[in-house]
């Protein structure tokens, strides 16, 4: 899960409609889903992190602070109900990439080595999201139902990742094919498969960090090499930050 520096908002007061904040979020954090990190470039939701459907966060419906962005899996797997911030981690104010693994066979599990209160807190997040889910179902903006495989979607995004880590092993990395990499790394979504990937590759993993929009200003990654940072430096001091 990619840790992101959302910033402070772009505008004084609140957003009315909450859903104009969709451009400035993507600007500021990309096209992707900030749970499965699936690049999404229609239908992505701002998501409430406090849920605007609660009546304990109702007055929250249009705080920057409060929004990230979310498929509409995630979101609506996420549900409407009540989150405890200090239970659970949030990619704008935790290292959430150090939480987890991804794995070839295309499954995300917890990290072995955390704090017994850092994985209650990833596993809850898991759950939450639904990660551990293999897939799920969704009506298109045609009204048709798509089915969607969490699973074989990961798995072909890391062979997609080992192939670029052959080319670039054999043909060696140049300045183009480190753009080239980034930019395939993008389209494709799946930041922390490429990242595990290509954790042998300093330069890699630095022109990832970079290149993802609000990555490098999560503050979780050395800038030159793409080495974790953690505990997130929680900058925009949110409530609950930097649990890891």
């Amino acid at each position: 899960m990619r840790p992101v520096g959302r910033g402070q908002s772009p505008q004084e007061g609140d957003f009315d409609p909450y859903q104009s904040a969709r451009d400035p979020l993507r600007g500021r954090i990309g096209r992707y889903c900030s749970f499965c990190e699936r690049r999404v470039d229609a239908g992505l939701a701002v998501e409430h992190i406090e849920p605007k459907g609660h009546p304990d966060h109702a007055h929250k419906i249009g705080t920057w602070s409060n929004f990230l962005l979310a498929c509409a899996n995630c979101n609506a797997t996420k549900g409407k109900e009540p989150v405890s911030l200090d239970e659970i981690l949030l990619p704008d104010r935790d290292n959430t990439f150090f939480a987890y693994e991804y794995a070839e066979d295309g499954t995300v599990s917890v990290k072995v080595g955390l704090s017994e209160q850092q994985a209650a807190a990833a596993q809850k997040t898991l759950v939450m999201a639904g990660l551990d889910k293999e897939g799920y179902e969704f009506l298109d903006d045609n009204g048709k139902q798509v089915v969607v495989d969490r699973v074989s979607g990961r798995q072909e995004i890391w062979s997609s990742a080992l192939d670029a880590r052959a080319e670039v092993a054999a043909e060696g990395l140049t300045d183009r094919r480190l753009r080239l990499v980034s930019k395939f790394a993008q389209a494709s979504g799946g930041f922390s498969i490429w990242m595990k990937v290509f954790e042998e590759v300093p330069e890699v993993r630095a022109a990832l960090v970079a290149d993802h929009p609000g990555t490098a200003q999560s503050g979780c990654f050395d800038p030159a090499t793409g080495a974790i940072i953690t505990p997130h430096p929680n900058a925009d001091g949110l409530a609950h930050g930097g649990k890891l």
